[in-house]
């Protein structure tokens, strides 16, 4: 037999030893078996394990580790890892052998116990957050009015709909009930009022109770359900993790939006549907434009276009297509934009809206000429002949918003203060700012406040005028408050 080395220590082993690790080692690893060891970086640029990671599959990135050679010769046995992972062997075995998990805060907790590197991983990891989800309430936003007493009982109305129809039950519910196709259409009509008050009052009312129901609606996939619903009950799952990340987004939870997002894109992804797969990239994508993260956000959205094949309806379509458009904008590229733009406009030409999916209601003609807007603000940023453009887009897309669309109003009322300025209309600009500023009182929106805030970028050519002087005052004013 030829000699080797212990790969745990380095140590050289006798010709006897079979086990494939040193003596001092095998006892090390025998008072460890309850938690998993610390391991050395090179650990985790193991061919098989490397391989598993770049599959996004983390079941199969735990049989990697525990056939790993660090181990020794022989793999650490499921029973022993599962334990680690608060499983049983039986379960460890189908987490492995089955489909990939789709619950972030479940990757995020066992990825912290195996110690897995934080670059190694296709989700984020907030430092001092817990990794299996906070429940605790969101941070108001100072200086902006909460939500009055009708909103309050309104959000109370929602959450009494929700439990009154068994969906807030928990795991105490788990063996008194059997899902069926009537609670997943329940389900859905609750995320359908939650949807409606975020167009109307903003994510930052609604997080709290938003992100409450989406870990209820996870847990419903523990219930006993028939086999033939579990893509319904998954992909409803997928949907209200989209409506949290939505509504963190627009609270400014930017890091809760990600765990949401990338959740609801797992869950998306395993039930098969393309259209809200693509829904919920666009929901990233809007937030890598809002961080300014242009490329990441085309790069985005060019994915989900590009994976939607035969499931692509025209709305979904558009809706991506015009959020690239915004993109290649801010990137310079305004031949690109406006080919995007005319694809959207195309698409957008084709909608039957009772043939698209339910949570694409929201998206009207208002939308598609806002990104119009948002393209001709950028080109007149770099030449001034197109402000005139640009404020037609935007006045048209306000036009066009439904009275409950008020947030999407807002930020285009910004848009239209910044394309007055753009298009040298100080005193008609000044007049929609004002306004801009009361608005912004009555809406839970971060995403508001920063777009109002970022107002000066564009007024700059005119801070001479006192009275723009006075409103970049009160835009520093409001930052200070927020």
């Amino acid at each position: 037999m030829t000699p080797a080395n212990c790969p745990r220590c380095g140590a050289r082993l006798a010709r006897d030893n079979d086990s494939g690790r040193c003596a001092p080692c095998q006892a090390a690893e025998r008072d460890r078996l309850s938690a998993p060891p610390e391991v050395p970086a090179s650990f985790w640029s193991h061919p098989p394990l490397r391989a598993a990671l770049v599959e996004r599959h983390l079941g199969r990135v735990i049989r990697a580790y525990r056939h790993h050679p660090y181990h020794g010769r022989a793999a650490l046995p499921q029973a022993v890892v599962a334990s680690w992972l608060g499983i049983t062997q039986a379960q460890l075995s189908r987490v492995e052998n089955g489909p990939p998990l789709v619950h972030l805060d479940r990757l995020a907790h066992w990825a912290a116990l195996l110690r897995i590197p934080a670059g190694h991983l296709w989700f984020h990891v907030v430092d001092g957050e817990r990794v299996c989800g906070s429940r605790s309430a969101p941070q108001a936003i100072p200086g902006i009015k909460g939500p009055d007493e009708s909103r309050r009982m309104l959000l109370a109305g929602i959450a009494a709909v929700a439990a009154g129809a068994g969906l807030l039950g928990g795991a105490t519910a788990s063996g008194s009930r059997r899902v069926g196709t009537a609670d997943v259409a329940r389900l859905n009509a609750v995320l359908d009022l939650y949807r409606s008050v975020d167009y109307e009052c903003g994510g930052g009312v609604l997080y709290q109770e938003v992100a409450r129901f989406a870990e209820s609606v996870y847990r419903m996939l523990d219930w006993s359900h028939p086999t033939s619903l579990t893509p319904q009950l998954v992909a409803a799952v997928a949907a209200a993790r989209q409506v949290a990340g939505w509504t963190a987004l627009d609270a400014g939870r930017h890091s809760d939006a990600q765990r949401h997002f990338v959740a609801g894109e797992r869950a998306a992804l395993a039930a098969d549907d393309g259209s809200l797969t693509a829904m919920i990239r666009y929901s990233q994508a809007k937030q890598l434009q809002h961080l300014r993260h242009n490329r990441d956000a085309l790069a985005t959205l060019q994915l989900a276009r590009g994976q939607l094949g035969s499931q692509a309806m025209p709305a979904v379509k558009a809706l991506i297509l015009g959020a690239e458009a915004a993109s290649l904008a801010s990137l310079g590229n305004y031949a690109a934009a406006d080919r995007a733009l005319g694809e959207a406009s195309s698409q957008f030409e084709r909608i039957h809206p009772d043939r698209e999916p339910g949570w694409m209601a929201f998206y009207d003609r208002g939308e598609l000429l806002a990104q119009y807007g948002r393209v001709y603000r950028d080109k007149a940023r770099q030449d001034k002949k197109h402000g005139s453009a640009a404020v037609r887009y935007v006045a048209d897309a306000i036009a066009a918003f439904g009275p409950g669309n008020v947030r999407s109003s807002a930020l285009n009322e910004v848009g239209l203060c910044s394309a007055l300025f753009l298009a040298d209309e100080p005193e008609q600009a000044l007049d929609v700012g004002r306004r801009v500023l009361r608005q912004a009182e009555g809406i839970s929106s971060a995403r508001v406040i920063d777009r109002v805030a970022n107002l000066r970028r564009d007024m700059a050519r005119h801070r001479e005028l006192p009275e723009v002087a006075t409103f970049a005052q009160d835009l520093a004013a409001l930052r200070a408050r927020v």
